[in-house]
């Protein structure tokens, strides 16, 4: 059974054949959605369009979601394109001396960078996509369990992941009476390209497998599993939320 077969959706934030992102498309693609895709500049295009087009994509654009320009641009593409039935917001920044060390230290640039790339765009993307969006359609983001609570070496970024999901809330709320939905998804750890610029990411990994019921990492692969539940029709009474998928590690105490 496809679950997303005769849908269409938008991905934004694909880095590489190991993000998250991809294997949010992979899945996608296999229960049947025809998939657009964005890129942030010609460097990563060269890795997005050959996986864009294995999936036999037709829609592939440059889009910088800090630019309100390239978002008008993308807009009237999917115009043209369709009517979306989801969109799967993937991106997140901070530069990586506001990772290391102390919180406290956080430049203002830094802050400002961080908070307007990694949750301000999921708001200027909804904004962007919600004239060509169906009614019952979908917009998942991507968070992580640093916006709940303190991971050493995250943060400027958990506190960016906060605000994605209470931008989450509120625009499940704003979206609503249009009957589109708005979640995120927490997935824990996985070895990507953003994951290299966390300092000793490979011990979070570690900790995560000892930690987790399930005693082990998750993959992309299941996160693009729990993606297609929340894009499909299977979901069409949850919207609001931030769903898990790291193993069961959120629900750990002492």
């Amino acid at each position: 059974m496809k679950l997303l077969e005769q849908k269409r959706g938008l991905v934004v934030g694909v880095a590489n054949a190991h993000s998250i992102a991809w294997g949010i498309s992979q899945a996608c693609h296999q229960h049947g959605a025809e998939l657009a895709f964005t890129y942030l500049n010609e460097s990563l295009e060269k890795r997005v369009r050959p996986l864009a087009e294995s999936v036999n994509s037709t829609l592939i654009l440059p889009c910088d979601v800090s630019q309100d320009d390239h978002l008008e641009k993308l807009r009237e593409a999917l115009q043209k394109w369709g009517p979306l039935d989801f969109v799967v917001h993937c991106v997140a920044f901070a530069q990586r001396e506001d990772l290391d060390g102390r919180f406290l230290d956080t430049s203002r640039e830094g802050f400002r960078v961080a908070l307007d790339i990694s949750a301000y765009s999921l708001v200027a993307l909804a904004r962007a996509c919600e004239p060509v969006m169906k009614p019952g359609g979908s917009i998942l983001a991507l968070t992580y369990y640093g916006a709940e609570k303190v991971v050493r070496n995250y943060n400027v970024m958990g506190v960016a992941k906060a605000a994605l999901e209470a931008s989450v809330r509120y625009l499940a709320a704003d979206l609503g009476p249009q009957q589109l939905r708005v979640n995120a998804i927490s997935a824990g750890p996985i070895k990507t390209l953003s994951a290299k610029g966390i300092r000793d990411f490979n011990d979070m990994l570690k900790h995560a497998c000892e930690k987790a019921p399930l005693q082990r990492n998750v993959d992309a692969s299941e996160v693009g599993k729990s993606a297609v539940y929340l894009l499909s029709d299977l979901s069409s009474g949850v919207t609001g939320e931030v769903h898990y998928v790291d193993c069961g590690y959120n629900l750990m105490g002492m």
